[in-house]
């Protein structure tokens, strides 16, 4: 199932996929392993039992404060979610930058 995916995924590209996926169906959940949300960004915490609740092809996003965790424990994470994608943030929350924020589509390109 996960093999359509990187292992990890930079903020910009956590942002531009989620848009586009979930304008598709797909739900996609930055999910907090370290228990420390980040700061303008909607995340849940790790729980096994409510993620295995989620819809078959959800995408999970894994965090920890530099990213070297999740990313460690990525085939564990693929091994229990096998219905669900599973990647890490890179750089974790320590290289989250709260006032990223992608433009939209139709303002690329204009005047702002």
């Amino acid at each position: 199932m996960n093999n359509e995916f990187p292992d990890e995924w930079t903020q910009e590209q956590f942002l531009r996929e989620k848009a586009r996926l979930e304008k598709e169906g797909v739900k996609v959940l930055l999910v907090d392993t370290i228990l420390t949300p980040i700061e303008k960004a909607d995340t849940v915490v790790y729980n096994p039992f409510e993620l295995k609740q989620e819809p078959e092809g959800s995408v999970f996003v894994f965090y920890c404060d530099s990213g070297k965790a999740t990313h460690d424990r990525l085939k564990e994470y693929k091994e229990r979610f096998a219905k669900h994608h599973c990647l890490s943030l890179k750089g974790g929350r320590g290289y989250w930058r709260k006032n990223m924020q992608l433009l939209p589509e139709a303002s690329k390109g204009e005047d702002v």
